[in-house]
């Protein structure tokens, strides 16, 4: 690498202090020399690297129940093909040639602390990453030989990881600023506040059944995730984080108190695919490729915090009479992240305008059923539920418009801190505090407090309270790539395996409850003039076709190395539910 040429990919627009680099006519064009002398090029060079915290995703959760699609069928993953795979040593070499390099150039003092600080945590999140998938992993700390990414060392133990990546993050942690401020030049650069809060989440995923299959729950790890993740809510807290006042506003409303790590977009230099992927087909650039499940709409809870066939709700329903009316008195956070059929939708600046799903009113790129009054077929009944995602929606946007989304991608927020910080306490004996968490969570979302000032939550156990922090998790993260690997780290993959999944067709009624005419309901739909309560809904199976059953075997709780990366080194020992004797858990 210092014999050659170094190929740098700049994420414009990501770092203020990187803007100057834009005048450089060649960036490929600069030695490593070169780079480690000019403090532009060297924050480009780890800007680069920061591609590794990903971006808005619309089929982020198509793994869980909340998005419509089958995407775990039977063999899904094997040793031999690409699924779950993660050996991200391309990263790791260039983050070790920085770490070791950076020293040898003239850079200021405090720029060379900011380089390594950077790339020390950037080392420990991607090894994680590689943990969360396979359990050990070879840990480098050195570069390669540039000529070749093979790996001739073996594995180090699972435990050995996490200490390995603790110590990059505390030594990180120790260079890093405090706090970069929204109104800050570095916002968007790692912080002490996202060091922390990273942190107390590898340790809440080293304490969590997932790595500990004989001892899921009682294990000592527990303790020092506690710790750690009050240290966390504690921190930020004091710092000024907290929930923001309008679950609506999480993101839309960017740099604010939430959010805990962003990732910045800027049209036109960088946007991204959230709105051309969540939006009805008539209102974007083609179909949304993710879409809400029945399933999913059924899980979030009734106004007073208790689902809809709790009876000791206010607002009980037989499911039956919820299907027909499952809009009606809901958990706010309902409205502000789902689009049902007959839902005023004030997309593309229409603020009359209102979403229709059935067949034969509604735009072929929006509808979903199956009706034969309507005499055409839908062509979105292998990928559409009846509902769309209005969370995190940038409605100014017109249909043309969709591809220049550019609010800025919440990698983490206040409110993952506090569930994490809930989930631990729970796990130790202290009940209270994680109550206490769940219920500033649901009083900012608008649900009742109720009599007993719970918002509906009941839990006197750890088991149930257990549920209710998954449950809420659920709910407050969703659409946020959360759901399966919540359910992956806690050993719940059972609530996946041999599901299907369910969305409603609409289909317009009379008052009397009769069909109503195709026609008159057509008049109607093009002057906004159907609400909910104006239709029928029946379920339908989706997809219709090809495969309807997802599988989730326990195998899956660790994914196994690739076959060719062992084939390229003998030294590497596969996963012991995968052929090998590898043990990935810290049992």
């Amino acid at each position: 690498m210092k014999k050659t040429v170094i190929a740098i990919v700049l994420a414009a627009g990501m770092f203020a202090s990187c803007k100057k680099v834009l005048d450089i006519e060649d960036i490929n064009s600069y030695k490593p020399e070169q780079v480690w002398n000019d403090e532009n090029l060297a924050n480009a060079y780890i800007a680069n690297i920061y591609t590794v915290f990903g971006n808005w995703s619309p089929s982020e959760d198509r793994f869980s129940e909340q998005v419509i699609g089958i995407a775990l069928p039977k063999d899904l993953i094997l040793t031999n093909n690409g699924n779950f795979k993660l050996w991200d040593y391309g990263r790791i070499r260039l983050i070790n040639q920085a770490i070791i390099d950076v020293q040898k150039g003239n850079l200021r003092q405090a720029a060379k602390e900011s380089i390594t600080a950077q790339a020390l945590f950037l080392r420990a999140y991607i090894y994680f990453r590689m943990v969360m998938y396979h359990g050990g992993v070879p840990y480098l700390k050195v570069p390669q030989d540039r000529f070749t990414d093979d790996l001739y060392i073996p594995r180090n133990s699972t435990a050995e990881c996490f200490d390995l990546i603790i110590k990059d993050i505390d030594d990180a942690i120790a260079l890093l600023p405090e706090y970069n401020t929204p109104t800050s030049a570095d916002y968007g650069k790692i912080d002490d506040m996202f060091a922390l809060a990273f942190k107390a989440k590898v340790l809440l995923y080293k304490a969590s059944p997932q790595f500990h299959s004989s001892n899921p729950w009682n294990n000592t790890d527990w303790a020092a995730a506690y710790t750690a993740n009050k240290k966390a809510y504690d921190d930020l807290k004091a710092k000024g984080f907290k929930l923001v006042d309008d679950y609506a506003n999480i993101t839309i409303v960017e740099r604010g108190p939430e959010t805990v790590f962003p990732v910045i977009n800027q049209y036109p230099s960088k946007v991204t695919n959230w709105d051309n992927g969540v939006r009805p087909g008539s209102e974007s650039r083609g179909p949304a490729s993710a879409v809400p499940t029945w399933e999913f709409i059924k899980a979030f809870p009734m106004k007073d915090g208790k689902l809809y066939n709790d009876p000791t709700s206010a607002y009980h329903k037989t499911e039956a009479v919820f299907q027909q009316s499952y809009w009606e008195n809901r958990d706010p956070r309902f409205n502000k992240a789902i689009v049902w059929n007959g839902k005023n939708y004030p997309v593309s600046g229409k603020t009359n305008k209102r979403l229709y799903t059935m067949l034969g009113i509604a735009d072929p790129l929006d509808d979903f059923g199956t009706n034969p009054a309507a005499a055409v077929n839908s062509s979105n009944m292998d990928r559409y539920s009846g509902f769309f995602i209005l969370k995190n929606s940038l409605l100014r946007l017109t249909g043309a418009q969709v591809l220049q989304y550019d609010v800025d991608f919440v990698l983490m927020r206040f409110a993952e801190v506090m569930l994490n910080y809930a989930e631990t306490a729970n796990e130790t004996g202290r009940i209270n505090e994680a109550m206490d968490i769940l219920k500033a969570i649901r009083q900012r979302a608008g649900i009742e407090p109720g009599v007993d000032g719970n918002y509906g939550i009941v839990a006197t156990t750890r088991e149930q309270m257990r549920e209710a922090i998954l449950n809420e998790r659920n709910i407050e993260l969703c659409f946020e790539g959360h759901r399966f690997w919540d359910l992956r780290r806690l050993r719940m993959l059972s609530k996946l395996n041999n599901t299907t999944k369910y969305g409603l067709e609409a289909i317009t009624i009379e008052a009397n409850g009769t069909d109503m005419d195709l026609r008159k309901a057509a008049g109607l739909a093009a002057a906004n003039s159907l609400t909910e309560s104006n239709f029928r809904y029946v379920l339908q199976q989706v997809p219709r076709t090809g495969v309807k059953v997802n599988t989730v075997p326990d195998t899956y709780y660790f994914f196994p190395l690739h076959r060719d990366w062992i084939d390229r080194n003998p030294k590497l020992v596969q996963n012991k539910d995968w052929g090998g004797t590898f043990v990935p858990t810290l049992d």
